[in-house]
């Protein structure tokens, strides 16, 4: 079978691992690029390299984010010269920026790095920028427009965000490797990351909702994962920015937001009472245990929604 999955951050790169389990190099990971950003002269892919490191079981999960294992000799001597450091990189995370800065300097496409990256790991499913332009969120705060990761991790995600804008997506558009997963794909799905700052910026590039619209046509499914449970977010600002904008933090919230992609959708056993809710959308509903607590629960889920993703396109 072969899968395309939108994904960005910790909840999107369970997922994939769970996916990449059962369909191994069917799996195409189409991964949000607007937390992107250039450190220390580096090209830093914050979604991309927690998928990476998922995938190629390098991930550090007490952290949630780089390479287990790190030293921080680098960071450290950086702080001692006085560079700032609230955005910290390991040792071996260091070098995965390093390879790939090399690379983009001398001229290669950011999908050609990616995948030669991914090649070079020992991955076999395939992870693609969603544009090989840069594309950066950023969001309006009580102190002004900020980039993401200095709202994210800088400042811990404390601003209450009252608006989302991503600069540079007017040139953006979805690359050819993107164009053709999708045509080639039989099932899509949408993964429990934030929806407003993970799958939206992937949404917004030129081409590739189209793609998922002849898709609908072609009666190939789309299943959306909430990643709110509860009214609450496992990891990350999702509900906190959901409600700031003026929108519905629940698994209903969630649905709405994608509700002219998606024909179906996967909802945790908690939120089991608003099903027919989200039915009244135009959705079909699984109603599971979405938690992924571990390898076994990655996998478990996994099949379940591309089960229920073949049920709902026969049924």
């Amino acid at each position: 079978m072969r899968v395309v999955l939108l994904a960005g951050g910790v909840g999107g790169s369970k997922l994939a691992d769970g996916l990449a389990q059962l369909v191994g190099a069917n799996l195409t990971v189409i991964v949000n690029t607007g937390d992107d950003l250039e450190l220390h002269g580096l090209a830093i892919w914050p979604d991309h390299d927690t998928v990476a490191y998922t995938l190629a079981d390098l991930d550090d999960e007490i952290r949630g984010w780089g390479l287990r294992g790190e030293s921080w000799t680098v960071m450290d001597r950086l702080e001692e010269l006085g560079e700032l450091s609230w955005f910290r990189l390991g040792d071996r995370d260091l070098a995965t920026h390093l390879w790939r800065s090399d690379r983009l300097r001398a001229g290669s496409r950011p999908t050609d790095v990616a995948l030669e990256l991914q090649r070079a790991m020992g991955i076999d499913a395939r992870i693609l920028p969603m544009a090989d332009v840069p594309v950066r969120t950023e969001v309006l705060t009580a102190d002004g427009w900020l980039e993401f990761q200095e709202y994210f991790v800088h400042r811990h995600q404390e601003p209450a965000v009252h608006e989302v804008r991503l600069r540079g997506i007017e040139s953006a558009s979805a690359t050819p490797e993107s164009i053709a997963a999708l045509d080639a794909a039989e099932v899509v799905v949408i993964a429990p990351s934030n929806p407003i700052v993970s799958i939206a910026p992937i949404l917004a590039v030129p081409g590739i909702r189209a793609g998922i619209a002849g898709l609908r046509e072609r009666d190939v499914p789309v299943v959306a994962v909430s990643g709110i449970i509860g009214g609450r977010a496992l990891k990350g600002p999702a509900d906190r920015m959901l409600a700031s904008l003026g929108r519905e933090s629940s698994a209903v919230g969630v649905a709405r937001e994608y509700g002219d992609v998606a024909d179906a959708f996967v909802l945790d056993t908690v939120d089991g009472a608003t099903a027919p809710t989200i039915e009244a959308l135009g959705m079909r509903t699984l109603v599971t245990d979405t938690v992924m607590v571990d390898d076994v629960a990655r996998v478990r889920l996994a099949g379940e929604v591309l089960e229920f993703a073949t049920g709902a396109r026969s049924g």
